[in-house]
């Protein structure tokens, strides 16, 4: 079988253009989900915050600003065909590489810092957090996730035992929310993994942010998790940025995957109502 080189500095150039457009233009389901939320919210105030949203994504787009203030930590999904060989440099500094040009030449701020602990700006926000998957092919798919903290501080992670109904993981994710409050900017999007081990169920609630949130998770018992989760949280009234409403919510997107037989993992992703990514394909 062939295989298909591409030269690094493709990456380069795309994770540029994926990061600059992910911070100002929304994905095209999740605005039609903010213009649909705004137009079903009951309380007199919450419609004016919904108003303010949709006046920003308009200006964002019209004047090429960031919708938010907050730019994010760059989160890079990379799926890579396994009949790709890269040529022409490290895949890794190639990917950091694009998102320093990208945050820099495209003027987001940079909000990332090199050491937990010393807390000095790296001035172009990286290292991203990167993470790649093999897949079948001769492809490259690459999906730029800023992560703004106001959203990521309020996640959470449990590690259940195997005896835990279906409802106390709504209820901690519904907990998770009521806890968050006007924190993360809602109205939200929660992703929901479940399964795993520790850090997996993390990563599979970070991917969930990802997925299209008019698309729901194709088996039937988390589907309906899905919808149970978010009329909870719905019901919690905290509404548009905090000021009281019917939508705390636009969608709950849940992710799974196999565990062990003592294990039963559940971590929470909060997403501000930008819940920004975007993809493309090399």
């Amino acid at each position: 079988m062939n295989t298909r080189e591409i030269d690094v500095k493709e990456i380069t150039k795309t994770v540029k253009k994926l990061c600059i457009d992910a911070n100002l233009y929304l994905p095209k389901s999740l605005e039609s989900c903010i213009n649909c939320a705004a137009s079903e919210e009951r309380s007199p105030v919450g419609r004016g915050v919904f108003k303010d949203m949709q006046d920003n994504l308009a200006a964002a787009a019209e004047e090429r600003l960031p919708i938010c203030q907050d730019c994010g930590m760059a989160v890079v999904f990379v799926d890579i065909g396994q009949d790709v060989h890269f040529v022409g440099g490290n895949l890794y500094d190639a990917i950091n590489e694009g998102v320093s040009l990208g945050y820099t030449e495209g003027k987001l701020r940079c909000s990332v810092v090199s050491d937990p602990l010393e807390r000095v700006n790296t001035g172009d926000n990286t290292p991203a957090v990167i993470h790649t998957r093999l897949t079948e092919g001769d492809k490259v798919e690459i999906t730029v996730a800023p992560k703004g903290f106001g959203s990521e501080n309020m996640s959470r992670l449990k590690m259940f035992t195997p005896a835990a109904t279906e409802k106390d993981i709504v209820d901690f994710v519904v907990g998770a929310a009521s806890q968050a409050g006007s924190n993360p900017c809602p109205p939200t999007v929660i992703g929901v993994g479940i399964g795993g081990d520790f850090e997996m169920c993390a990563y599979l609630a970070k991917k969930a942010l990802c997925r299209d949130v008019s698309q729901r998770n194709s088996d039937e018992r988390y589907a309906r998790l899905e919808s149970e989760m978010l009329t909870e949280i719905n019901k919690l009234g905290i509404g548009p940025q905090g000021f009281g409403g019917s939508i705390t919510c636009l969608a709950v997107n849940i992710e799974q995957y196999a565990t062990h037989i003592a294990g039963l993992p559940v971590a929470v992703n909060v997403g501000c109502h930008v819940t920004r990514h975007a993809s493309a394909v090399i």
